[in-house]
């Protein structure tokens, strides 16, 4: 069958098992375990040829390798010249001081993988914009890795050594070999490892209680990779090969195997030999993961994985003794709206109402980039003000059911015409600054106006829209603000409103409000 037919059987939310062949698809300063160790090693030695010899000697075993490299690189710190000594060094003792001994070996992992380089292929830009429309059905993810490419796509919870132990499966990332945010932890050589397998048999409870009963699909890794071999020994040294569970967790393994320019679609059966014992597992060979995102962003299931982990939430607060009011009830409407509540009754009376208009703004591009139509459908479930700055545009090209959508647009438009209007004089003055950094540093324009000014700015097409974006994700003060709300309908617009999809152009707009 193909990705789409095999996804769509899903019955509840997949997790995804990520490894280094995800990052090195989308970032340019990756690398896979031996390519780590490769760089490493001439980074420790100034020798290119050094690594070959480890392998020579210890062929492909990376934990002793990179123990060696490690020892070397921390007991000869003085006459290693790498880039960023200083750096390392200075983080090395800060640690020691406050007790938390760190390797400058790990210390230097953490600061070359720290930042994240994306490749800028239109390709590339295009899976992962898809990517993160799938997170929304993505129950949680475990991955090698160390850098944070997925906590910066899925923009889950990050959950590194012992605190997987006291997680919520919903809206985490299981980090199992550590991460360049706490380099302590890093798993790379003998000694951690040994140490790592010395506490991971609770970790690897919990792990396989996710495994038994989710979908999982591995990324960014081969077929031999000793991880997916490792956790297939784990798993099916605690469930018969041929019983009814096996057989489940079967379907509900799926191996994504990268295979250059292939453009297959199609998965299949594979039998694997684990020590004289065969495994059949689901796999695809491609390099097609367009659809197999879009599979993943088209699953429609009851609840979504974004509604449970909201309820977690809400339980977790419960159970931890916080101040939340419990009822039971069979009528929702029983409940104040004041109260965080968890409601459990008649699928018949109570009426899920999951955002307010105010929560979907503030989330505005978080909801966009995951195509969350469910979430915005709800606009029509809810009393609105008729004078208030909704981003409809971008909202109905997700939605294009959406009932209020047409008298929005018309009073959005209408509004931001008018407050184009204002002060022409000003109008005129906004042609002089081409980036907002000019806006907010200059002394010839007051506090209180430099938020109009970048409305300005965006409505009479000055401003960059990519700029404009970026300062709206990362606007700090009160979203609900007016002026903020005021610049987002103005970016909207300009991104959205004149889309043929949103069957409303600027002409119509105006006879419709011509028409009132």
């Amino acid at each position: 069958m193909n990705i789409s037919e095999f996804i769509g059987n899903y019955k509840i939310h997949p997790i995804l098992f990520i490894g280094s062949g995800f990052s090195q698809r989308y970032l340019s300063n990756s690398f896979t375990w031996s390519g780590l160790l490769e760089h490493l090693a001439e980074v420790a030695y100034g020798d290119k040829k050094k690594y070959l010899d480890l392998m020579y000697k210890y062929p492909s075993n990376f934990e002793i390798i990179g123990q060696i490299i490690e020892e070397h690189f921390d007991n000869n710190a003085e006459d290693i010249q790498y880039d960023v000594a200083d750096i390392v060094n200075d983080l090395f003792y800060q640690n020691l001081k406050i007790k938390n001994p760190t390797s400058r070996l790990k210390l230097y992992i953490a600061h070359r993988l720290g930042e994240l380089q994306y490749r800028q292929s239109d390709l590339i830009k295009q899976e992962i914009a898809v990517l993160k429309q799938a997170r929304k059905n993505i129950s949680s993810i475990i991955t090698t890795n160390y850098d944070t490419l997925v906590e910066e796509v899925f923009q889950f919870d990050a959950l590194v050594g012992n605190h997987i132990l006291l997680s919520n499966p919903y809206g985490s990332v299981y980090k199992i070999h550590g991460c360049v945010k706490s380099p302590e932890n890093i798993i790379l050589t003998t000694n951690d490892y040994s140490q790592f397998h010395q506490r991971y048999e609770l970790i690897k409870a919990q792990l396989l209680s996710l495994f038994i009963h989710n979908p999982i699909i591995f990324i960014g890794y081969s077929i031999s990779d000793e991880n997916i071999k490792l956790l297939l020994k784990t798993i099916f040294t605690y469930v018969q090969p041929n019983s009814e569970q096996a057989e489940k967790i079967r379907k509900n393994f799926l191996l994504i195997e990268w295979a250059e320019n292939s453009d297959s679609d199609m998965v299949f059966e594979y039998d694997l030999n684990l020590d004289s014992k065969i495994i059949s597992i689901n796999k695809i060979k491609t390099d097609n993961y367009i659809r197999i995102y879009e599979a993943i962003a088209k699953l429609n299931l009851p609840v979504s994985a974004l509604d449970i982990r909201k309820v977690q939430n809400v339980f977790k607060d419960i159970v931890s003794g916080g101040s939340i009011k419990v009822l039971i009830t069979e009528n929702i409407d029983d409940l104040s709206n004041k109260d965080k509540v968890l409601a459990i009754g008649s699928n018949k009376t109570i009426r899920y109402e999951f955002k307010t208009i105010s929560e979907l703004i503030s989330s505005y591009f978080s909801v966009m980039e995951e195509g969350n139509h469910q979430l915005i459908k709800l606009i029509d479930n809810q009393s609105t003000n008729k004078d208030q700055f909704i981003p409809i545009f971008g909202f109905s090209k997700i939605c294009p059911n959406l009932d209020k959508a047409q008298s929005f647009k018309i009073s959005v438009y209408q509004k931001l015409c008018v407050c184009s209007d204002k002060t022409p004089e000003r109008n005129n003055s906004i042609k002089q600054y081409k980036h907002i950094s000019e806006i907010l540093n200059s002394n010839e324009i007051a506090r209180t106006y430099k938020l109009d000014y970048i409305f300005r700015g965006v409505w009479h097409d000055i401003l960059d829209l990519e700029e404009v974006k970026n300062y709206l994700i990362n606007y700090s003060d009160d979203r609900n603000d007016s002026n903020y709300k005021r610049i987002l309908c103005a970016y909207d617009y300009k991104v959205y409103g004149n889309e043929s999809n949103n069957n409303t152009d600027t002409n119509s707009l105006n006879l419709s409000i011509a028409s009132i």
